[in-house]
């Protein structure tokens, strides 16, 4: 038995026809704004305030793993309705909060782990969400394009209490965008037409990517096409990526360059680019 905390966005209704295609056992709790899962005869609708409702439900269903999948929003605190535990684990919830929502996650996946409850990988039963390093499109980056891959990589290593950015756009060794809370397409959004820049999505130092991993797909790849990026640049096996064979697709028609990189990967290229 899995237990599926679903929150808004296509990804949760991925992972769950993955999980029915498997005929694994789930339940769901419906995190969605607008009760997304309703028709689903295994589907509950709980306040994230009332743990306690929630603890009981995963332990009734004799549940010991659970994942979380689509954006699950932050909750106005103040009209939350608490249960027993809800009042005994909201405190921590909240001054979890004013850190950034990465910081909620953890307060959640620590809450859940003190019941003996295990949270796994939203991408546990989709793996091919994820890809191995190498380049996927006939355009490969080129010698500026490995340093402006360097210069992104630097930034994320040094902004871990910047909790909102998991994208940049960088050109040489210039930041020309960072991503706010209002997600990549608003940041996109303030290049001008042909910014020549390249989109790099990384997860920040010590994030937990169980729950919260950077995630691309077509519509990333056509605002790309929009304001003029050369490429879009991802970490192995620590992003989700939708809609990967029309986004490959579309890549290739427009010119625009997908590189998947690890750590030691992405030095050894920035080093081999300096000595040539």
């Amino acid at each position: 038995m899995i237990g599926l905390f679903l929150g808004d966005t296509n990804f949760s209704k991925i992972v769950l026809k993955k999980i029915k295609k498997q005929k694994k056992k789930y339940f769901i709790i419906d995190f969605s704004k607008n009760n997304e899962f309703y028709r689903d005869k295994n589907s509950f609708r709980i306040s994230i305030g009332k743990f306690g409702t929630i603890i009981d439900l995963i332990k009734q269903k004799k549940c010991k793993r659970v994942l979380f999948a689509g954006k699950i929003s932050k909750p106005n605190f103040s009209s939350l309705r608490l249960d027993f535990k809800g009042i005994y684990y909201m405190p921590s919830v909240i001054r979890a909060a004013k850190i950034g929502d990465a910081a909620i996650i953890k307060s959640i996946i620590k809450i859940l782990n003190n019941e003996g409850i295990k949270v796994i990988s939203s991408i546990f039963f989709n793996p091919e969400l994820s890809l191995k390093k190498g380049n996927y499109t006939k355009l490969k980056p080129s010698k500026k394009d490995f340093k402006s891959i360097k210069k992104g990589k630097s930034f994320f290593k040094k902004t871990k209490n910047l909790d909102h950015i998991q994208a940049l756009v960088v050109k040489g060794d210039k930041i020309l965008a960072k991503e706010g809370k209002e997600g990549t397409k608003k940041m996109l959004s303030t290049l001008k037409k042909k910014s020549d820049g390249i989109l790099i999505k990384l997860p920040k130092k010590k994030q937990d990517l169980r729950m919260d991993l950077p995630t691309i797909g077509l519509q990333t790849f056509k605002d790309a096409k929009k304001y003029g990026l050369r490429g879009v640049v991802l970490q192995s096996k620590k992003h989700i990526f939708l809609d990967k064979t029309e986004c490959i697709k579309f890549a290739n028609k427009n010119k625009i360059f997908i590189n998947i990189i690890w750590k030691k990967y992405l030095y050894l290229q920035a080093n081999l680019q300096e000595i040539n």
